[in-house]
């Protein structure tokens, strides 16, 4: 019986003294993806809809950064270190180029693993998330970071913080919290070392550089999927049309009535848009 989110076994491979945790599931054939989390984010913060969507046809492959979750070593407090991280784990596994999923936080992530590594990835989704220096980007705003912060994140969080306040969204979100927790052995949560490192790490990201604000972003060569809500109280969502505006091949795509966890309200669509997108 070939594994899937909720059966495929939590792994860990050892590399520069860290023990990073991981699943693989789906197609053994085709351009593995690699998922890159959110801001606390572990292993069970994805929609099974979405990483079983996705494996039907190339491998799927879930991390966690160090220090985050059941990975081991210190949380790194900067995004270029989580980034290292990242490299250092597709070394490990011995894969020569993969797709990147960054969502958040991880499409931070994903962001500078292509610059600083651009020969090892093929193509790059990034949902819910913006370039370094954004607009709005530097500081949560009070309520978003009471949410955000919570020792012990419940329903009412994600729903604040990752759906509109539409009835239809809130509906849509509440869904996706059952689908999130179907797997009987859960991840461990983050601790809150990891949460204060990668805090640190989104506000460094989300200073304004001195001069070309967004020059890095015309670096990337890669097709590059952007996906967000239309209205992100997060990332707010002027910053993926920045992303698209910049990078020299990418597309944009904005779900309606939905927010920073619109690849969780729409798992249907957006998976068929990343098939189409990876299939390209």
């Amino acid at each position: 019986m070939t594994a899937s989110h909720n059966t495929a076994p939590t792994q860990f491979i050892e590399a520069s003294g860290v023990g990073y945790a991981y699943r693989r599931f789906g197609a053994s054939n085709g351009t593995p993806v690699v998922f890159l989390q959110h801001f606390r984010g572990g292993l069970d913060n994805w929609d099974p809809k979405v990483t079983d969507g996705l494996a039907k046809d190339r491998p799927v492959i879930l991390f966690n950064y160090a220090g985050v979750a059941s990975s081991g070593g210190e949380p790194a407090d900067t995004v270029s270190g989580m980034a290292k991280h990242v490299v250092t784990f597709i070394n490990a596994l011995d894969l020569k180029r993969v797709d990147l999923l960054g969502f958040s936080l991880g499409g931070f992530v994903a962001q500078q693993v292509v610059l600083e590594n651009p020969g090892l990835i093929r193509r790059v989704v990034l949902a819910g998330t913006g370039p370094q220096g954004g607009e709005s980007m530097d500081a949560f705003t009070p309520k978003v970071a009471e949410h955000a912060t919570q020792e012990m994140p419940v329903i009412e969080n994600f729903l604040y913080l990752f759906f509109s306040p539409s009835e239809t969204s809130q509906a849509a979100g509440r869904a996706f919290w059952e689908r999130r927790h179907t797997r009987a052995n859960q991840d461990v949560p983050s601790s809150m070392t990891a949460m204060r490192a990668q805090a640190a790490a989104i506000a460094r990201w989300g200073v304004v550089p001195k001069t070309d604000r967004y020059g890095q972003l015309r670096k990337i060569k890669q097709p590059v999927l952007v996906v967000n809500g239309q209205n992100d109280i997060m990332v707010p969502s002027i910053n993926s049309f920045i992303l698209e505006q910049h990078i020299p091949n990418a597309t944009l795509i904005l779900y309606p009535d939905s927010g920073h966890g619109a690849i969780f309200q729409y798992p249907e669509l957006f998976v068929s848009h990343v098939r189409l997108f990876l299939e390209g």
